[in-house]
């Protein structure tokens, strides 16, 4: 009976590989150029918890989840998944998988609490920890600087990125990572998407530090929506731009490594083959990419932005436009669906918001004459269309260039529902053809296309705290259980991917 048993359990398994790899097409990263690197993301606010363990200080987004309101299910991230102890056992299920690197966040308040200043050690000692552990099973760390997590000592002290302080802090910060780290971490990018933190921050006011003025100030209590944006933006551009020449000229020749940006980008295609909603399609992409990365491709916003956005969207000096300039040694990309764009030919958006929504004269949505763009998954804005990664990677190699390009985030979600049973939400064949169809259409964009991609990092390893949408939304490839001592299950699709990572 014993005999049978351990045969059965590995023959069932291989059985559900073999059909997870087969029922959807066979690709496995064999069909990829070598040394392509593929890795799983994750950000230290929605994994580590701890938050007010060894001299962590408070963030903007401790603040924010503990107001009333702020979060759809009322939950906070103080103990996350719990990752701030629990990091070994989630190393050896990367190591399991066979994924090569992980992309996490460092925590600006674990390093210094009040922002600047005096240097934690005890947060140093977590991510040498961290950082060694992975090196120890051969994951190799791509360490993002800025994940949202602001420390709210100079959100205090001075309005954090709406003041020009910032960016000496941020500066600081960014060196002293490079000093304790940079022996070892050869990968960085200084923000995660840029673009999200200062419209959901600062424009419509969905996510810390909860600035606004739309819809007649109805769900802000501070903000303008008109120009916060346009000077937090800025501000973050030119803290990267001071983190990029720091590293340039103190750290690159002996560490070797390179610095990128993780931008979000939604792709957008025509609603209409009409001329005036193809040209606010481009529109919508200039207010969305090209607000960040055309000022470190180009050394300056989209021509689109400047006529536009007039004297509400700030000037870069000569000298900043030229530390701006080609400050990105690789781009990375955060991209998860496609949206329909339009013109926006009414005037009420204008009223009702005056921000950069309706400065850009676009109308995006995911439906069009009240059909989806594709299957939706849970989150209310995630569609899913694999051919879209295909064209956004093009526009990128087109407009840009073809620059050195890494996946920086890709995924999709579950909802996290009491009625479904945990043997039901391993059995994520949804997440599974997601994850297929999109690597084809990213393998043909290399292979056919002559994209110049490098690396895919799958979000997320575990399920965890989705921001403003808590623990209501399963991105996971491993199954969390909140209930039970936050225990790891492995979904289905983390067995497709060992499979397509190990397989031959």
């Amino acid at each position: 009976m014993l005999f049978r048993v351990k045969t059965i359990v590995p023959l069932a398994l291989g059985l559900l590989l073999l059909h997870l790899c087969c029922a959807y097409g066979g690709i496995t990263r064999k069909d990829f150029p070598n040394g392509f690197v593929f890795g799983t993301a994750s950000s230290a606010y929605q994994y580590e918890g701890a938050v007010k363990e060894d001299g962590r200080g408070p963030s903007i987004w401790d603040t924010f989840a503990h107001k009333f309101g702020k979060v759809t299910d009322f939950s906070n991230a103080d103990v996350a998944v719990d990752q701030y102890h629990l990091y070994e056992g989630d190393i050896k299920l990367m190591k399991d998988m066979g994924m090569d690197a992980y992309r996490f966040s460092i925590s600006w308040p674990r390093i210094f609490p009040n922002g600047s200043g005096q240097i934690n050690q005890a947060g140093i000692d977590h991510y040498n920890a961290l950082i060694n552990s992975l090196l120890a099973h051969g994951i190799e760390p791509y360490v993002t600087l800025y994940h949202w997590d602001l420390p709210q000592a100079l959100q205090d002290q001075y309005n954090g990125w709406l003041d020009t302080r910032i960016i000496n802090d941020f500066a600081t910060y960014a060196e002293t990572c490079f000093q304790k780290f940079g022996d070892r971490v050869k990968n960085w990018m200084t923000f995660n998407e840029p673009h999200t933190l200062t419209v959901q921050g600062y424009d419509v006011g969905l996510q810390a530090p909860g600035r606004c003025s739309i819809l007649l100030r109805l769900f802000c209590r501070g903000g303008n929506s008109a120009s916060e944006p346009y000077i937090v933006g800025h501000n973050v551009l030119l803290s990267h731009a001071a983190a990029f020449d720091i590293y340039k000229r103190k750290y690159k020749a002996k560490q070797n490594g390179r610095v990128g940006i993780a931008f979000d980008v939604i792709w957008y295609v025509p609603g209409t083959n009409k001329t005036k909603d193809v040209e606010a399609t481009q529109r919508a992409q200039d207010f969305q990419l090209g607000w960040f990365l055309d000022p470190v491709m180009f050394g300056d916003y989209p021509s689109s932005m400047r006529t536009r956005v007039g004297d509400r969207l700030p000037r870069f000096s000569k000298l900043q436009s030229t530390l701006l300039k080609g400050s990105i040694n690789f781009v990375g990309i955060n991209h998860y669906t496609t949206w329909y764009a339009w013109h926006n030919s009414t005037r009420i958006i204008g009223v009702l918001l005056n921000d950069s929504v309706a400065d850009s004269g676009s109308i995006t949505l995911p439906w069009r004459n009240g059909k989806a763009i594709g299957d939706r998954a849970n989150s209310i804005w995630l569609y899913i269309v694999p051919e879209g990664f295909r064209s956004l990677l093009n526009y990128v190699k087109n407009r840009y260039g073809n620059p050195l390009v890494i996946i920086t985030e890709n995924g999709m979600d579950d909802p996290n529902s009491p009625f479904i049973s945990l043997k039901k939400a391993l059995k994520d064949e949804k997440r599974v053809k997601y994850y297929n169809d999109y690597l084809t259409n990213l393998l043909a964009a290399i292979k056919e296309d002559g994209c110049n991609v490098k690396g895919y990092f799958a979000w997320s390893l575990l399920d965890n705290w989705e921001w403003a949408a808590g623990y209501s939304s399963r991105f996971g490839l491993y199954f969390v259980d909140y209930n039970d001592k936050l225990k790891r299950y492995a979904k289905d699709s983390a067995m497709w991917f060992k499979n397509f990572l190990t397989a031959g």
